[in-house]
């Protein structure tokens, strides 16, 4: 185990790895970083191509409200397509 020279807690020493006004794409095999523009309301996956909903909980703080369901399921469907699925 490392010794913190810094004498941080845990949760200090997390802090400085949190990104403040993102978030994580929650297609499970992406996980890519998003940062919307203050007061978007959609924004799209610049890994993977879907696009979410956004709120925002203040001017500069966005959460994932949900998918936007015509988009997603177009993706899949090309993807599901490409696979040879039905």
């Amino acid at each position: 185990m490392a010794i913190n020279q810094e004498k941080l807690s845990g949760a200090e020493s997390l802090r400085k790895t949190r990104t403040y006004g993102k978030f994580r794409c929650h297609n499970p095999s992406c996980m890519g970083r998003i940062l919307p523009e203050p007061g978007q309301d959609q924004v799209k996956c610049p890994e993977c191509g879907m696009e979410f909903r956004v709120a925002w909980l203040k001017p500069d703080f966005p959460r994932i409200r949900g998918p936007v369901w015509e988009v997603n399921k177009k993706i899949a469907e090309q993807a599901n397509k490409k696979k040879g699925g039905s």
